[in-house]
């Protein structure tokens, strides 16, 4: 299949993260784009904006004539997400089009290009970004497909000049997407057990990162956390093994310090050492993040000054260790951390910002089958804040399953100041309590909650 045989592209669930990226390749690269989503939002508005086509019903009359009418050059690509009802869908495949998911496509795509593939249960959205950014800033020719909003761009796209580019690209394992991929360089930062629901248990999730490993082109190289290296990396992969961490592995950052808030630390490998670079985002994860998109920037011929140009005007993505309000009377931060791991890595590294002052998470719960699978971890993780507010469980693709709720994890909870709360309630709450580092988490819908509690704050702190 070869992507210079269509001329036009429908996306369906053209407003996820994934997709609107892939629909703005296809846009900047001359196809006619449309797509179908359930509801609008700000990447679908941005999208309309930029000239894709965009409809809110699922109704085949809506789907636009130069698909109906030329379906031997129309692409179909759809998210997994769509229901299996879904009736544009089923008129497509009934009628024989092309369909394809977004994982697939985004294979085909990178096959053009000389790829750096970012993977991790943890980490891969900041990391692929961190990479984009130190590669972007020093000039270098790039398209990149992302998994959030890079705030250096306000995208999750960046559009390449020529054919000759390197892509930068996320690398999902949601049902398996990465192994649609087969990249050059290929990073690993971490391989928890999460998508039980999909995988079963942590070991058939570990086989998936070594079945990516191994999809590695020929010559390839792999840079991994030290800390999984072992687990991961056996005597059949052919490719060369490249490790990094904190304090650990043949690339490695040391030295780390808190300095206003934001770390400063010195980079080294057996050829290199950078020293006192400053990372312009917070968080000891972050640390690591970088260190793993430095080796990548040298691999790629980077210099000393791009690299420490690069790591110190790189802005972050929205929603993780995303400062809202900062003030001294008054700190909100934002994270799309969803599994213990991550809310652990968060609530650390904000204690350790802020070691004096009351932190109270606000927490959503997502999936009922997270929850349920690490209702323990999650419970301890949480209990690293000083004050935690629960609300309900963002249900996503998931029906209820009996018995699991957040009051399920309520009662492990450590810490003294606990409660469950609606998401109709919570700002009157927040309004009748002493509040002084606010922390929103969780992958659901309480980005929703951000504007409101950010008005609320700033109206009774005066900032």
């Amino acid at each position: 299949m070869k992507l210079d045989s269509y001329h036009s592209v429908y996306f369906i669930g053209v407003g996820g993260i994934g997709m609107s990226a892939l629909a703005r390749w296809f846009a900047h690269n001359g196809y006619k784009v449309s797509g179908y989503d359930r509801t609008p939002t700000a990447l679908t508005q941005k999208l309309e904006e930029e000239g894709v086509a965009i409809h809110y019903e699922d109704k085949v009359e809506n789907i636009p004539a130069e698909i109906i009418e030329n379906k031997e050059k129309s692409l179909v690509i759809y998210t997994p997400a769509i229901p299996a009802s879904h009736k544009e869908y089923n008129h497509l495949k009934d009628h024989g089009y092309e369909i394809k998911k977004r994982s697939a496509v985004l294979g085909l795509i990178s096959e053009q290009f000389f790829t750096v593939a970012v993977a991790g249960t943890h980490g891969k959205t900041t990391t692929s970004s961190m990479v984009s950014h130190i590669l972007k800033s020093a000039g270098k020719d790039i398209t990149v497909f992302l998994g959030g909003i890079a705030t250096n761009y306000n995208s999750n796209f960046i559009a390449n000049n020529t054919d000759k580019a390197v892509a930068v690209v996320e690398a999902d394992e949601f049902d398996r997407s990465f192994l649609t991929l087969s990249p050059d360089l290929a990073v690993v930062t971490s391989a928890d057990a999460d998508h039980l629901d999909i995988y079963g248990d942590k070991d058939k999730l570990q086989n998936s990162f070594k079945d990516f490993i191994h999809k590695l082109r020929h010559n390839g190289k792999l840079y991994i956390n030290d800390k999984i290296a072992k687990e991961l990396v056996d005597d059949s992969f052919e490719g060369i093994v490249n490790t990094y961490g904190m304090n650990r592995g043949q690339f490695f950052a040391s030295n780390v310090t808190m300095n206003n808030g934001f770390f400063q630390f010195d980079y080294q490998d057996a050829q290199s050492k950078i020293e006192r670079l400053m990372l312009g985002v917070p968080g000891f994860h972050n640390v690591e993040n970088v260190t793993a998109a430095i080796a990548i920037g040298l691999e790629l011929g980077l210099s000393e000054e791009d690299i420490r140009k690069g790591v110190e005007s790189y802005r972050g993505v929205k929603r993780r260790f995303e400062y809202v309000l900062r003030s001294e009377q008054i700190v909100f931060v934002d994270d799309y951390a969803h599994h213990p791991v991550e809310i652990t890595a968060f609530l650390s590294s904000l204690k350790a910002l802020y070691p004096d002052r009351k932190v109270t998470a606000i927490f959503q719960p997502h999936l009922f089958t997270r929850t349920r699978d690490f209702a323990v971890e999650f419970s301890e993780s949480l209990s690293l804040a000083d004050e935690v507010i629960l609300l309900d469980i963002y249900p996503a693709r998931e029906e209820p399953i009996e018995g699991v709720s957040s009051e399920l994890l309520l009662e492990n909870i450590t810490i003294d100041k606990k409660e469950l709360c609606t998401k109709e309630q919570l700002i009157n709450n927040l309004e009748e309590k002493e509040l002084e580092v606010v922390a929103t988490i969780g992958a659901g819908d309480i980005d929703k909650l951000v504007e409101p509690i950010k008005e609320m704050l700033k109206g009774r702190y005066h900032v």
